[in-house]
């Protein structure tokens, strides 16, 4: 008998509801059974017993009747522990060539053959649910995924990950530098002064003249599409591979029922969706609110373990563990993507080269209206997804990725080591670790609204986590600098100082140059005149000047490609909102030596209904 004649006779579902699944099948080319649990018309154990009645195989729960742990160790020693993950498949016991195996997918023949003859067994088959067989895994292997999720960049690559802050040879470079800047001042003040202040001005020339060309290539894509609303909706849903999403919360039950209605009304075949919701085991209030919900069985919570630190990342690569899609994304618990962004993107990775990991979905936010930090922070944001990260992919450098809406190939995400889990901007640092593995990352013409951050102690909270990562991300790739340059080439090389390191350095070195110039202007002090020659006076008022009208101009740009010419006014008023960055900046800095893994927790659901 067929699987829905099955559910149809033990009275699981009616007529109906068969057809009804029966027609979407059709359209989507998924097994009904998928399309059923997405329908929410039944859950993974009454698929696992209809399975065992048509395949006439014993049904067994993986949990309450647990592996034997020499058969385990055995099976695990000769074809991995990830084999059997990612294949559901967890062997029971053996004696002599016969293996007993519980698997969830009993019509999977090739993973079943293959462990036949890895093992050199006849395979004695036993039907559990796919959730049951990843719980019974879980139990076992608790520790070693826990270890992975934390510990598994350090252990392959320690150079890739921020566990080390600082290393030796960073730390004498710091103080000799500062050691030499002190013994300058004490016997060489104005000749030490000169120097400095020239760098910084050069730096400024470079950092103007960057974000200008930048900005100028930028817009020149602001016609173009890199994957049509035509072509998106042109693709065969059949032809559409199974979509990983993880969604990473932590004590957020108010977004959860808008979360999930969101991803629901995607136009993406429900049934091909393998959505993770990832929640820490201490986080009772978001795991009731999403059990309280009912939400279809495809939408899984994963419980990650309690482990240091306890960071975004650390929880992504978790769910990275069970990930079932050919391609991944992450969104976050306040985020509204736009409905066709999944079919946009797969069509973006079937264009794009082979070596694409990544393509980034622009972020904006729905509530830019609701103060003036959500109006500045709307400016900043699409400046920077709508002109400059376009203009950076044009000059062939590597993209710092957001936060939410990157979409990866999945088994390229695993090759990379997924994220770093002691780096809080961990998006960012893999989109210049991707660059320094040749691997691509592109950006693509659709957005996700996000809720902008309406509150200034909490934006801060925010920015100050997002420039310590920066700080990290710096650190961690510059250990060898050089090594760095041979392999990603002079562009990207020159990204990374610009687009990492210059954009703190930047914040930090703000307030410097605007006291002194305030200084200045009050009491035009006699020995400033004396230290610092016309020349350079006049180059640092040419970068104070034009710097800000360009900052100003900029973030005027960035109203046109969305049409939000009612934001042209508070562009004015950047030169203030630089100075939050650089609060920020240097909380981040103290943070940096005193507790570099803290996550500075966002505050969501604040906008204004």
């Amino acid at each position: 008998m067929r699987l829905g004649e099955i559910l149809l006779q033990e009275g699981i579902v009616d007529v109906q509801t068969l057809e009804r699944a029966l027609s979407i099948q059709q359209k989507s080319g998924a097994q009904i059974g998928d399309v059923l649990i997405a329908l929410g018309k039944i859950n993974p154990l009454q698929l696992a017993k209809a399975l065992s009645l048509q395949f006439d195989l014993p049904y067994r729960n993986a949990v309450d009747y647990p592996a034997n742990p020499e058969t385990l160790k055995e099976v695990v020693l000769v074809v991995g522990e990830q084999f059997l993950r990612t294949n559901a498949i967890l062997p029971l016991g053996r004696k002599g060539n016969a293996l007993g195996v519980v698997t969830s997918r009993p019509n999977a023949k090739e993973p079943l053959e293959a462990l036949a003859k890895a093992m050199n067994a006849e395979l004695f088959l036993f039907v559990c649910s796919e959730r049951e067989i990843q719980t019974a895994l879980t139990n076992q292997f608790r520790d070693s995924y826990t270890e992975e999720s934390t510990m598994g960049l350090f252990f392959r690559n320690p150079e890739e990950s921020a566990m080390e802050t600082f290393t030796t040879l960073q730390l004498v470079l710091l103080y000799s530098l500062v050691t030499l800047f002190l013994f300058g001042m004490l016997f060489r003040g104005r000749e030490t002064l000169l120097v400095l202040f020239f760098l910084i001005n050069v730096f400024y020339v470079f950092s103007l003249g960057f974000k200008l060309l930048a900005s100028i290539l930028g817009a020149r894509t602001e016609i173009l599409e890199q994957v049509s609303d035509e072509e998106a909706a042109a693709l065969d849903p059949k032809t559409l591979p199974v979509y990983t999403i993880l969604l990473p919360m932590y004590k957020e039950p108010e977004v959860v029922k808008h979360l999930i209605a969101g991803i629901m009304e995607m136009d993406y075949p429900l049934e091909k969706l393998d959505v993770k919701i990832l929640l820490e085991e201490e986080d009772t209030v978001t795991y009731d609110a999403v059990r309280a919900l009912r939400p279809p069985a495809n939408f899984e919570i994963v419980r990650v373990p309690y482990s240091v630190p306890k960071t975004k990342p650390k929880a992504c690569n978790y769910g990275l563990l069970f990930a079932r899609g050919e391609y991944l994304t992450i969104y976050d618990a306040e985020d509204v993507p736009e409905k066709d962004q999944l079919r946009k993107v797969v069509a973006a990775f079937r264009k794009g080269p082979e070596n694409m990991i990544c393509v980034q979905a622009a972020l904006n936010y729905f509530n830019s209206d609701q103060n003036l930090l959500t109006r500045m922070f709307t400016l900043e944001y699409s400046y920077w997804f709508d002109y400059m990260l376009p203009g950076i992919e044009a000059l062939g450098m590597p993209i710092p990725l957001g936060g939410t809406s990157n979409h990866f190939r999945t088994e390229m995400l695993r090759l990379l080591g997924g994220w770093d889990p002691f780096n809080v901007t961990e998006d960012a640092d893999l989109g210049i670790r991707a660059s320094a593995h040749r691997m691509w990352v592109s950006t693509i013409n659709s957005t996700t609204f996000e809720e902008a951050n309406s509150h200034t102690g909490n934006w801060i909270r925010q920015r100050s986590r997002w420039i310590k990562g920066y700080m990290q991300t710096y650190l961690v790739h510059m250990r060898n600098p050089l090594r760095l340059f041979r392999t990603i080439g002079l562009m990207p090389f020159l990204g990374v100082q610009l687009l990492i390191g210059g954009t703190f350095m930047t914040f930090l070195i703000n307030p410097i140059l605007w006291l002194l110039f305030i200084f200045w202007i009050a009491f035009r002090p006699l020995w400033m005149e004396s230290v610092f020659p016309l020349w350079i006076l006049t180059l640092s008022t040419l970068n104070l000047i034009v710097g800000n009208a360009m900052g100003i101009y900029l973030n005027m740009l960035a109203v046109f490609r969305r049409r939000l010419f009612h934001l042209t006014f508070y562009s004015l008023m950047n030169p203030f909102y630089w100075i939050l960055h650089s609060i920020a900046a240097y909380k981040a800095l103290w943070q940096l030596f005193t507790k570099p893994f803290f996550w500075e927790k966002t505050v969501h659901g604040l906008a204004k209904k």
